[in-house]
């Protein structure tokens, strides 16, 4: 495998993307996929598509794609929704696992959707539940006898702190407790490997280092020991054992297939299921040494050529997923002027500029283009500029 890949990607010229742990650029192979799809299926099938290009298929096939990235067997993953729902369904899922605990285990790390999620489920059982929040660094000592699942995403949207996942899972199972891993900033950036880990629940979304584009379908994985088990919450039609006998009562279907809910949005599928080509032959752990060398740079350099900036990230590699985040007081600004240079990251609220590093097509030049431009904006204070002050609706 050579690295990186850019020709299998539109990346505009002159820019230097830097924010594929947000969205990940446009692939190449999916303008023709999304054409034919429309064209030749969509346009000529109608619904015979369902059955003749096997559209009811896609979230068990697209799901076997990205379970070859997280080290999830076959049939353990399945596609759709957004990845809050999926969220919830997991979620709701484990505490039934628990009937007799009340606890739900998240850190203050953890993305806020994630915590909404547990809330509203929390509100909406009625039952004395609690949602805990402690601090990143004491999730394992606060895995005590009384929670009934943990969530945890395993790398922090902001800072890129990277949790030890089989350690936690296993002093979480060794409580008693389910293991629910969000891998949202995990998925196609760090290697993973939830058949060996043996955590219960795996979620996460798609468009980021997947490349699936925005809105693309959210994946679940359960552990095949316990996916009999469970009775989804989100009991939907495509979820039942027999959709199209019409059965009035909910049956739930047999594996992963349960953990469906409504109609596959096939599009979206379709456009990440031609973006999962670029990963065709891919070794995650030649990724994960590539990551860790452009990160390592990028930190480096820019300790270096911008003393203002202070890391906001673990400075060991091993620690940190595939992100960099520095702290400036004028943050928003600054991410701001730079993203006019076309150097694109994002900002992340109170004062954090952020970047990706994607090594399927972010290289060595790419990082010290961006550090150099960096540097001129904070020397010369371009973003001290008041149109960079004015705050859009994303940051």
């Amino acid at each position: 495998m050579t690295l990186p890949r850019k020709d299998l990607f539109h990346l505009p010229d002159g820019m230097i993307y830097l924010d594929g742990n947000s969205l990940g650029p446009l692939p190449k192979s999916v303008d023709g996929a999304l054409s034919a799809m429309v064209t030749d299926q969509w346009g000529q099938h109608l619904i015979k598509g369902w059955n003749v290009d096997d559209w009811m298929g896609q979230p068990m096939r697209v799901g076997n794609l990205v379970g070859r990235l997280i080290g999830a067997p076959e049939g353990s993953v399945t596609m759709g929704d957004t990845l809050s729902v999926k969220v919830y369904q997991a979620l709701s899922a484990a505490v039934q696992m628990r009937p007799d605990r009340k606890v739900i285990l998240s850190d203050s790390g953890n993305f806020p959707s994630d915590l909404y999620m547990a809330q509203g489920l929390i509100a909406q059982l009625g039952q004395g539940h609690e949602l805990r929040i402690v601090a990143p660094e004491e999730v394992a000592d606060a895995i005590t006898e009384d929670v009934a699942a943990v969530m945890i995403t395993h790398v922090d949207y902001r800072t890129g702190r990277m949790h030890d996942m089989d350690a936690i899972t296993s002093k979480a199972q060794d409580a008693g407790a389910v293991m629910i891993w969000d891998l949202a900033h995990s998925a196609g950036a760090v290697p993973v490997d939830l058949a060996a880990c043996g955590c219960e629940f795996a979620v996460g979304c798609t468009y980021k280092y997947l490349n699936g584009g925005p809105g693309a379908p959210a994946f679940i994985y359960v552990h095949p020991d316990v996916i009999g088990d469970i009775q989804p919450a989100l009991s939907g039609w495509l979820g039942h054992d027999a959709p199209f006998a019409f059965d009035l009562d909910y049956r739930p279907a047999t594996g992963i297939e349960r953990m469906r809910v409504g109609t596959p949005p096939v599009l979206q599928l379709t456009a990440l299921e031609a973006a999962m080509t670029a990963w065709d032959g891919v070794d995650m752990a030649e990724v994960r040494a590539a990551s860790i060398r452009l990160t390592d740079l990028f930190i480096e350099l820019v300790e270096a050529r911008c003393p203002e900036l202070t890391l906001h990230s673990p400075r060991d590699g091993d620690n940190r997923g595939s992100q960099v985040s520095f702290e400036h007081e004028n943050g928003y600004p600054v991410m701001q002027a730079l993203i006019a240079r076309d150097v694109i990251g994002d900002f992340r609220a109170p004062n954090l500029i952020r970047f990706g590093f994607t090594p399927l097509y972010i290289d060595e030049t790419d990082v010290r283009g961006a550090v150099d431009i960096l540097g001129d904006v904070l020397d010369n204070r371009l973003w001290d500029d008041p149109v960079y002050h004015a705050k859009g609706r994303v940051t």
